[in-house]
């Protein structure tokens, strides 16, 4: 199992160094003492998990993950290391994420590293990277302090950007991550979701609801119960003889509007 350690306290990176050199299984194959280089040596050595410090001067741990998604596409398994105290733990294991707590506990450290080693097994790291990507999701403030602190007492993490940039669609053992910004329009069809994009058709199971909370409403609207378009994409809006609005999508495609939303569409469009 090929590890990174990104640490800014040395004495930290060489204690832990020193205790994964006694796992078999583990290969440390990078140290990291900020986000920098983090961002530098995960893409190029794709390890498999990442022993990450969330305090760190310039880019926290929180950051670097963020920034990650935009860098590589598959993220690796991320286990937390932290000297905050037992009440974030207790919010880290809410949120099913890994942790070790500084100073290093043995018996700790080698619970982490069987974790991860069962994620591997099973293949189940895509449910573990959904969840690290929801819990820092929108985040782009610098106070790790005070994420930490709403994690602990249980309060929602909320920024200047809450919606994100980035949906996880999941199809079977599989997750796709698809750009919002690229999403042309979504419909209902019985349980499921179809999420059009510029270049595929995405399928998930979840509510129209719950997509309406999750999408920035000045990007997306609701033009039928049953339809959200992305208003980047929509060409015009066209009236019909028989009373019925269509909004016209860049591509062609017309998706009817329903009169509980008309008036709002078209103040959408118009603005």
């Amino acid at each position: 199992m090929k590890v990174i350690i990104v640490d800014d306290e040395p004495l930290a990176r060489k204690g832990l160094s020193l205790r994964l050199a006694e796992f078999p299984n583990v290969e440390v194959v990078a140290e990291c003492q900020n986000g920098r280089e983090a961002l530098e040596s995960i893409p190029s050595f794709a390890p498999d998990l990442v022993f990450l410090d969330i305090q760190m001067p310039g880019l926290n741990g929180f950051q670097v993950i963020n920034e990650l998604q935009n860098r590589v596409s598959t993220l690796p398994l991320v286990v937390f290391v932290t000297a905050y105290d037992d009440y974030a733990i207790k919010a880290f294991d809410l949120h099913a994420l890994d942790y070790v707590l500084k100073p290093v506990d043995e018996s700790r450290l080698a619970e982490a590293i069987d974790k991860a080693e069962a994620h591997l097994r099973l293949q189940t790291e895509g449910e573990h990277k959904a969840k690290l990507a929801h819990l820092v999701a929108g985040f782009i403030g610098d106070d790790c302090e005070e994420v930490l602190r709403k994690l602990a007492e249980g309060e929602e993490l909320v920024s200047g950007n809450a919606y994100p940039d980035v949906m996880a669609i999941k199809d079977g053992s599989e997750i796709t991550r698809v750009q919002v910004d690229s999403i042309q329009w979504i419909d209902a069809a019985g349980d499921y979701m179809c999420v059009h994009t510029d270049k595929d058709t995405h399928i998930m199971r979840r509510t129209m609801k719950e997509l309406v909370e999750e999408l920035d409403p000045k990007k997306f609207i609701r033009v039928h119960r049953s339809v959200i378009v992305n208003l980047q994409y929509v060409a015009k809006l066209v009236s019909h003889v028989s009373g019925e609005y269509h909004v016209v999508l860049d591509n062609g495609t017309e998706l009817k509007v329903s009169r509980s939303h008309r008036d709002q569409v078209k103040k959408m469009i118009r603005d």
